[in-house]
């Protein structure tokens, strides 16, 4: 069971952050171990307990190790991470319950980072067609429970035929989240519960962009099913480039 994390727990992710350096780590690994990654194996169990019986749905851990081919070229990570999201190959571009913590405390909600334009063209579009029913959605999430709207927004304003939705159309991405910084809660099961709850609230919205995801997966699939076959590819045998090169 998760009972919080603790100040030294928070201590070593800003460690990490301004030591980012295998020996400073290995004389640290317990600390780690122990009093992160537990915790936050322990925190994704109870976040995905709810959706444990949804098909296609699954949780992650993330680990602190990072990818060294991908900038920044760092051995660590300085934010560890739990989502539950349907399986998908671009985590990015699917909507996502995600938490996180950092040395400057947790955040959790919903999110989808980086969704292709055809998604977030459909989302206008349904908007368009019918905005009070997201509208109530996101009057509730940010009114009666103080939830965070963010995201990524484009440079140059999108047409908007509903005035009242404007700040929506400028959307590359959306989330919506709630953030803890108090010591207090950090470190206690109050922590869980709030997530656990926030992930309830933000279900909802969760659905409704895995349902525009789907549909313009089926509507790819369906094109690329009515387009012609080419025809095949002739490998030519490339001349050599310098005498006996075979």
């Amino acid at each position: 069971m998760f009972e919080g994390f603790s100040q030294e727990a928070l201590d070593f992710l800003l460690g990490i952050r301004l030591n980012n350096n295998k020996e400073w780590f290995e004389q640290r690994k317990k600390i780690y171990t122990d009093k992160l990654y537990a915790p936050l194996k322990a925190l994704g169990e109870e976040l995905f307990a709810p959706f444990s019986d949804t098909e296609g749905m699954v949780c992650k851990v993330g680990r602190i190790y990072r990818d060294e081919h991908f900038p920044p070229y760092l051995h660590y990570r300085d934010t560890l991470w739990i989502y539950v999201r349907y399986d998908a190959m671009y985590w990015n571009r699917t909507p996502t319950l995600y938490f996180e913590i950092s040395p400057e405390g947790a955040e959790f909600g919903f999110r989808i980072a980086k969704p292709e334009a055809a998604v977030m063209e459909r989302f206008r579009s349904q908007l368009s067609e019918d905005p009070a029913t997201f509208l109530r959605m996101i009057e509730e999430l940010e009114g009666r429970c103080g939830l965070t709207v963010g995201g990524e927004e484009y440079k140059r304003k999108k047409s908007c035929n509903v005035p009242e939705a404007e700040r929506f159309f400028l959307k590359k991405g959306l989330s919506v989240y709630a953030k803890v910084t108090d010591i207090r809660e950090l470190c206690s099961r109050e922590l869980a519960s709030h997530a656990v709850e926030v992930f309830r609230q933000v279900t909802p919205l969760n659905e409704l962009f895995h349902e525009l995801v789907e549909i313009e997966e089926l509507a790819k699939a369906l094109q690329k099913e009515d387009e012609p076959e080419s025809a095949p590819e002739v490998n030519m045998v490339k001349a050599p480039e310098v005498e006996f090169m075979w």
